[in-house]
């Protein structure tokens, strides 16, 4: 086995079909359907060290957007959900991790490689690792610079866009890998009809005259977990959110304020696009109040938020 990733280092085990095996022989056939056509689901997920303990960040809404993703794939997850929350709770523990990020993933294993993975079975895994910020500790606070992609989001008419399905994130791979080629952070992906998407792992919100607008579902976006929170932050601090907009790409320009949200991503604000300056170029000060309360109820969640968290 190659040099283990810095990311993994102290990581000792995997939850795999069943049982916890060590890091090293958590492995699959070259032969797996989901490796050659990309026909898994996933979810990624947070575990935050709060005031209470660990707990894992609105578990439950990851948990049941994980098996709706396998139904357009007709994949039998064979696990029950409380079977997969018991593994991850113990897989944590195990690791003695007070935060981590959490990737369940399923795919069709080895078995014929025709297109229908129908007579293939189903592979499930559970990995844990530590994972600061996403996009660096430094964006939270100064924002990142972005560039539109040339690559467009895939309709859901083409790949459902509801579903977290691994092969479907080429799409990101691309946008990603054409951004920082460019030398930008990360990327804004438009839509077929060239309107925003969202970022290539993340939903975009915009703020203009102190109201928000992020992109709706029907715009080829994933109903990001995190979006729909800041969303609820939003309005509970007294901000109007249009959480069905339509955003042209100009509008990106000429915004106040720009932020990214996602699991990974978290909050994290946008400075720039295509080297056009957004607002003063800094960390604008509705996105600072969200991602200020975002991180405080993180911290120490209070009752009206204490639905949000599961307890490791």
């Amino acid at each position: 086995m190659s040099e283990r990733p810095e990311m993994y280092e102290g990581v000792d085990t995997i939850w795999m079909d069943g049982e916890f095996v060590d890091f090293e022989d958590a492995q699959t056939h070259v032969l797996t359907h989901g490796l050659h056509y990309g026909t898994g689901v996933f979810e990624g997920v947070r575990c935050y060290d709060t005031a209470d303990g660990p707990a894992i960040f609105r578990w439950e809404e990851h948990l049941e957007r994980f098996y709706q993703s396998a139904k357009p794939y007709d994949m039998e997850i064979p696990f029950e959900p409380e079977e997969i929350s018991e593994a991850t709770v113990e897989l944590i523990r195990r690791e003695e991790l007070d935060s981590c990020y959490i990737r369940p993933v399923a795919f069709y294993g080895y078995g014929p490689l025709g297109l229908n993975p129908g007579n293939s079975p189903v592979q499930v895994a559970i990995a844990v690792w530590p994972w600061g910020a996403y996009l660096g500790e430094e964006a939270l606070e100064e924002g990142v610079d972005v560039a539109v992609s040339s690559w467009r989001k895939h309709a859901s008419s083409q790949i459902p866009t509801n579903a977290k399905t691994t092969g479907a994130y080429v799409n990101s791979v691309l946008a990603s890998l054409e951004a920082k080629g460019n030398g930008y952070t990360e990327a804004i992906v438009l839509n077929k009809e060239g309107n925003v998407a969202e970022g290539p792992g993340e939903n975009i919100f915009l703020v203009r005259d102190g109201e928000l607008y992020t992109t709706g579902l029907a715009e080829s976006i994933l109903d990001g977990i995190t979006r729909q929170s800041v969303v609820d932050i939003a309005e509970d601090l007294g901000y109007t959110v249009h959480d069905d907009a339509t955003i042209s790409r100009g509008e990106l320009y000429t915004a106040d304020e720009l932020f990214f949200t996602g699991t990974a991503a978290e909050v994290t604000p946008i400075r720039s696009v295509d080297d056009n300056e957004i607002g003063a170029g800094t960390k604008g000060p509705v996105t600072d109040e969200i991602q200020t309360t975002f991180f405080d109820i993180l911290d120490d969640p209070p009752a009206a938020y204490e639905d949000w968290f599961h307890p490791v």
